[in-house]
């Protein structure tokens, strides 16, 4: 590769691969300490709404209004 647009042409996959690698690393890393806040709320006996709420379904659309 040695055309007039070589440098150009490396330095655009270079940038691109650096974005693509940072995004990556970043998603790996949140997902690490979202893992470890779950793992934190669950040791802690906090359990999502959801799974054992004791109101209805009419009662839910009740309050909603």
């Amino acid at each position: 590769m040695s055309g007039a647009y070589t440098g150009f042409i490396l330095a655009a996959y270079g940038f691109s691969a650096l974005a693509i690698g940072g995004l990556g690393l970043w998603t790996y890393l949140d997902a690490r300490a979202q893992r470890r806040a779950l793992a934190d709320l669950d040791a802690r006996g906090i359990r999502r709404r959801s799974d054992g709420s004791a109101r209805s379904d009419t009662q839910k659309g009740a309050a909603s209004r």
